[in-house]
């Protein structure tokens, strides 16, 4: 259980006092001003400003660097915005009115009992006599009552196996033909020549004589390495050394049998 003490409320005043009444503060502080550092102004400030005004126009953003001010005497009048039409000239209505023909008069009567002479019924049977005869068209019939229609556009004429490129192959399926037939040939040449990089090829005695007397001479040398090894290995690289030398022999040796072992042998090449 916490107790209420009086002078809990005095610390904090009396620390405040204590620090105000200080002797050090009796003596006159000098105030430090701060150093203002030089404005910072880069080296490529001249070459913008050159770049920016090239480029600057006086209107495009604010309109137009100098505009004339309106005049007073041409104030806003009403209906000054509104559409006009345009006004006839008296000159177009005249010519107009002189093209038309003029009404006829109440009292003015048509021209009656003109006739021609023309023997229509004799012109017409000359111009079928002199005429070229029309050709009918060949037409087809497939009802009882009489419905027909024109035979070339039915489909029961053979129109299609008269033309020169009938029974053909298009050109268009024999440019593909040949281009299939291109790009087998490629990948039949590619696959051939694949496999005759791939395929084994057999050593002659005189390589499989060089190839075992250059492994005898490398297992010579390890050999050779090993035997100069120190008697006593107590450190964690020797003993690495003389385990890679180890396998080193064993695989030499491996190999030696191996190839002393088989008169023919086949590489395959990679």
């Amino acid at each position: 259980m916490s107790m209420y003490h009086p002078q809990g409320l005095l610390r904090p005043r009396m620390t405040a006092l204590c620090a105000q009444e200080s002797i050090y503060n009796l003596l006159p502080r000098v105030e430090e001003k701060p150093v203002k550092l030089p404005r910072y102004i880069s080296t490529f400030r001249p070459s913008v400003k050159h770049e920016i005004e090239e480029s600057r126009a006086p209107w495009k953003t604010m309109g137009p660097a100098k505009i004339e001010v309106p005049s007073p005497k041409n104030f806003l009048q009403k209906r000054s915005k509104e559409p006009k039409l345009l006004q006839r000239k008296q000159d177009e209505g005249r010519k107009r009115m002189l093209t038309i023909p003029p009404v006829p008069h109440v009292t003015d009567h048509p021209l009656m009992g003109i006739q021609s002479k023309k023997n229509f019924m004799n012109t017409n049977a000359a111009n079928v006599i002199m005429g070229v005869a029309k050709k009918p068209q060949p037409i087809c019939v497939d009802r009882r009552q009489g419905d027909k229609y024109l035979l070339e556009t039915s489909g029961l004429v053979p129109k299609y196996i008269n033309k020169k490129d009938y029974g053909l192959t298009p050109t268009y399926v024999i440019k593909r033909n040949e281009e299939v037939k291109k790009a087998q040939e490629e990948y039949d040449a590619y696959v051939k020549e694949t496999l005759r990089q791939k395929a084994m090829k057999r050593l002659s005695d005189e390589e499989r004589e060089s190839l075992l007397q250059g492994l005898k001479k490398n297992w010579e040398e390890v050999h050779h390495e090993f035997q100069g090894l120190s008697v006593e290995i107590d450190t964690l690289p020797k003993k690495i050394h003389k385990q890679r030398l180890e396998t080193q022999m064993k695989q030499l040796e491996h190999d030696i049998n191996t190839i002393e072992k088989h008169k023919i042998i086949y590489i395959a090449n990679k």
